[in-house]
């Protein structure tokens, strides 16, 4: 809908309530309770700000003062750097310190070697790397494109945990559920592992670097996004689904482990999770899918998380 420039309005972002405000015309600011979604029911207020760059012209000038100004008054700064970029410039730079919260965005674009990520690494001086990087779906690009998936899931995973290694930061790891057998359902961290299919394969090449280096924490992770991307749900797998946001929630507590964490919802079939939220939602069943090899029980024990 339209916003009027001189009333607050109130609009829903995926059921939190939200008052808007037009900030000058360069920058929206969203105060919200945040319902559920808060921590000790603080009060939000979100400014998504212009982009910080070398300014073309007056009014691009103008949008990034705006935002250099907004970052500074801020209590936590979520900065998104373009990773596929050769340089980062100055300014952004001087945004970094403890209140920063750094997203490498693109960075599957390029293998990086792991002298390059620690030349990135000693930008930054992050305590800890969240790992999300990664090659997932479609499924069937990990038997069809070899070379990349090992690329991007086993070799970058690789470089990135030596480059932590060499400056003592702490990594943190998402893997997938898929690195279980899938064949008798509710595994514990410790059980043994042997994945089903090749991005299992992949990802549990990943995890064999990250184990080596002590400093460090795997999630086995079984999320989704919400809404479900699907228009069908098999009726006759079993596993953990939890949407992304759940997790993100969680990520405070994540980050004081270090070993392995399984890490996702209530045992469910596919379709029984994808029918909370879409009632719509039609079964499918394993053997219908041809080529996949789903297993049925997939499901992990997640009484750590």
């Amino acid at each position: 809908g339209v916003i009027d420039q001189n009333e607050s309005n109130f609009i829903f972002l995926k059921s939190v309530k939200a008052n808007i405000k037009l900030k000058n015309y360069k920058f929206i600011e969203i105060s919200s309770d945040f319902g559920k979604y808060n921590i000790n029911n603080y009060p939000v207020i979100l400014t998504d700000t212009a982009g910080i760059r070398k300014a073309k012209n007056k009014i691009e000038k103008i949008g990034v003062e705006l935002a250099l100004n907004a970052s500074k008054e801020a209590n936590l700064d979520l900065l998104i750097i373009d990773g596929s970029e050769k340089k980062i410039p100055r300014n952004v730079l001087k945004l970094i310190s403890d209140k920063s919260f750094i997203v490498l965005n693109k960075t599957d674009k390029k293998n990086y070697s792991s002298k390059k990520i620690i030349k990135v690494l000693k930008k930054f001086k992050p305590k800890i790397v969240l790992h999300l990087a990664g090659l997932s779906r479609p499924m069937n690009v990990h038997e069809e494109n070899l070379s990349k998936s090992i690329s991007l899931n086993i070799i970058g995973t690789c470089n990135l945990v030596i480059a932590c290694k060499k400056l003592n930061i702490k990594i943190i790891y998402f893997s997938t559920s898929y690195i279980y057998p899938g064949k008798k359902g509710n595994y514990k961290e410790t059980d043994g592992v042997l994945p089903w299919n090749n991005y299992g394969w992949s990802k549990l090449g990943g995890e064999c670097a990250v184990q080596m280096y002590k400093n460090s924490l795997i999630v086995r992770a079984c999320m989704t996004e919400q809404p479900f991307v699907h228009k069908k749900a098999l009726a006759d797998v079993y596993l953990n689904f939890v949407f992304q946001e759940e997790v993100a929630k969680a990520l405070p507590i994540l980050l004081k482990h270090k070993g392995v964490m399984n890490v996702g919802g209530p045992i469910n079939t596919v379709y029984q999770f994808a029918k909370k939220t879409n009632p719509n939602i039609k079964k499918i069943f394993s053997k219908q899918i041809k080529g996949a090899g789903f297993k049925k029980k997939m499901s992990m024990n997640v009484s750590k998380f």
